[in-house]
Order: C-alpha cells, then structure tokens, then sequence
C-alpha cells in the first residue's frame, strides 16, 4: 500500500482523517478527539511527510519509523496524530477484503456487553441514580461508572461529602443485580483512595478507575495491593515504555488504553499482549461518542484477554454538543445492553457529508 493523500476534517473537539491510496481506494480514520484541530496539524506536519508515497506493508513498523523519525517530539500531540493514520488504514484495509476491522484482529462482528459511562460530577448522587435506573429500564444496562472525588482534585471532593455519598445512594438504588463502578480521575494520594475503596468493596463495587495522580504508578501500587477491588488505570498513557513498566510492577489490575491517545490499534494491541503475557485483561478507555468507541468495539471482539465491558458515554447533545451530526449511521445503538459490531468491511460507518462540509479541510498530497 502506497498512500498518495492525507486529509482531514476537523473543528477544535473531532478531527476526521481520509487517505486514498495509489489505486484510489479510501479508508477512514480519526485523530484524537480534544484539540483535534493541533493533532490535524502534527498529523500533516509530522507524519504525512513520512508516510507519502512509501511502501506500507508492516504497519506497526511503519508508526515505529515515525516515532524514530520524530524523536525530537516524544509524547501525546504525535500519538494523537498517528492515531489518524493508523486507523484510516485499518478502515482501509478492511474495506479492501470485505470484512470488519474486528474480522481482520482475529474476531468477528457481533454483540458486545457495555457499561453506562456517567461523565459528570456536578450532579447529585440521587440524580445520578435516576439517570442510572432509567438507562437500566429503557436499555438494559447491568453495568455503570460514576465519578468520585475531584478530577485531578488533590484530595479534594466536588463538594464535601458527595463521594461517600454517591456509593451507598446508587447501589441502593439499582440493587445488587448490576455491576457498579467508579472513576476518581486522578483525585486521591494513597491513604484516602484506600478509604474510599474499602467503602466502595462495602457496597459491592467491583472497579476502581485511576484512584492517584495516573504519573505515580507507586501510589497506584499501593493502592491495588491494600485493596480487594479491581484498580485500574492507563488511558492518559502513551509511552509505550511507561506501559511496561506499569504492566511488569502490576500497578493496577486491569489495563485502560486508550486508542486514540496511544496512537492507534497497532500500539493498543502491543499493550494488550503485554497485559495477556501478566494475566491481566484490557478495558479500553472511550469517553466519548466520536469514532473512539466503535474502534474500541472492534478491538474488544477480538481481544483474546479482552474486558468484561465496553465503556460506552451516556452524555448526549446537553453535555457533549459536538457529538451531534458526525456520521451518516448511527453505529451505537444500545439493546439490552449491548451494543453491536457490525459486519459491513472496514469500520463500517461513514462521516456525515454536512458534518465534513462545516469542517477545517486540510490535505497532504505526494505530489
């Protein structure tokens, strides 16, 4: 394969990336969503030029050259990029033999547990509960995460007393037929995540989301080996070093990559073997409803240490306004739920035509 454009389409939150190879077939991909617009740039300033016109047989070889060839620039803005690249290419190929992404990584179409992913900490835990019990009602959710602590909060709470609050207030409510879980978003030093863990192992909880600062992997430690629940962690990493290191001192129990973040399907799959070499299983990390999701979806089915879940965002229009209008199909609808990979080749969604004409356009040409 011989790429001979790179475009994209992007405004400041979602960044659509097509190339077209030598034959004229297309495949379609996304930068990282978040500054979309910066990681479009890097994209045609640092990785376009190296991927232009050369032969791109070995993938994962491929994004190795262009990290090597950028080494000057370690870190997320690259990665972010790449992750256009490289998914552009899975769509691509897939598109080329007539099966899904989830197909060519060795699994198959089909359903896929999930679990509501709440996003917001300024509500109360009893309206968290409701929207909780309404989304069990209407779409059959047996599975959901909620905020504790601030984020990134050093010990602070959104308000006092609201994490310690929200556990026992949603688990009242929904009973004990669902899994429940929560995210602290970096809040907690050690002492004080293992306080709100234990209360959390009290009702039942069975995952812990990135109790410490995601940089102190020791405080993690520590806190994984005072606990019985799952800790987990990982979906701001994309040094594929620093994911050794987490993996080999078994800082968490469960392993969050983030696709888009880490640069792609290629990279999150080295951090899955990684994971499945230690015993430990992959739950993807995709906060949001852009193209994240649906490449977590297909990486799931095929994951042979794969996670019990999907996350999957419950925040629609009034939380997240940019996710409205981005594909032609809906790819995410929830039935009992779960949500469903389809069999159409490649990715098997398109963008939709409006959303791309309102878009930043940008295209790197080998000519």
């Amino acid at each position: 394969m011989q790429l001979h454009s790179i475009e994209t389409f992007c405004n400041r939150y979602v960044g659509f990336v097509r190339i077209t190879d030598e034959t004229g077939a297309s495949g379609w991909g996304q930068v990282s969503t978040y500054n979309a617009d910066i990681a479009s740039t890097v994209l045609h300033r640092q990785v376009a030029p190296w991927s232009l016109g050369v032969e791109i047989a070995d993938l994962d070889g491929h994004l190795d050259l262009i990290t090597e060839r950028e080494h000057k620039f370690p870190g997320s803005y690259l990665c972010r990029a790449l992750a256009g690249l490289d998914t552009a290419i899975w769509d691509l190929r897939g598109k080329q033999v007539g099966k899904p992404v989830a197909s060519l990584l060795g699994g198959s179409p089909g359903p896929i547990r999930a679990y509501a992913s709440s996003m917001q900490r300024h509500i109360t835990p009893e309206q968290e509960a409701e929207r909780f019990k309404a989304l069990r009602d209407t779409q059959g959710f047996d599975a959901f995460k909620f905020r504790v602590g601030a984020e990134v909060g050093r010990n602070r709470d959104e308000w006092p007393g609201r994490s310690e609050a929200i556990v026992p207030t949603v688990r009242k409510a929904l009973g004990d037929g669902v899994d429940l879980m929560a995210d602290a978003n970096s809040c907690f030093t050690p002492q004080r995540a293992i306080e709100i863990g234990y209360l959390m192992q009290d009702h039942g909880m069975v995952h812990y989301e990135e109790p410490c600062p995601y940089w102190e992997l020791e405080q993690t430690k520590q806190v994984t080996e005072a606990l019985d629940i799952d800790v987990t962690g990982g979906e701001q990493d994309c040094d594929l070093t620093i994911w050794r290191r987490m993996i080999d001192m078994r800082a968490v129990d469960i392993v969050q990559p983030d696709i888009c973040y880490l640069g792609g399907v290629c990279r999150t799959l080295r951090v899955a073997q990684m994971a499945e070499a230690a015993g430990l299983p992959v739950t993807p990390h995709c906060a949001n409803l852009s193209l994240v999701t649906l490449f977590t979806m297909h990486l799931l089915r095929a994951l042979p240490n794969a996670g019990k879940y999907l996350e999957f965002s419950i925040e629609g229009r009034d939380y997240y306004p940019w996710q409205e209008g981005l594909f032609l199909e809906d790819p995410y609808g929830i039935v009992e739920g779960k949500a469903e990979v389809s069999d159409r080749p490649g990715w098997g969604v398109e963008p939709h035509p409006e959303w791309l004409a309102r878009s930043s356009y940008a295209v790197s040409r080998l000519d």
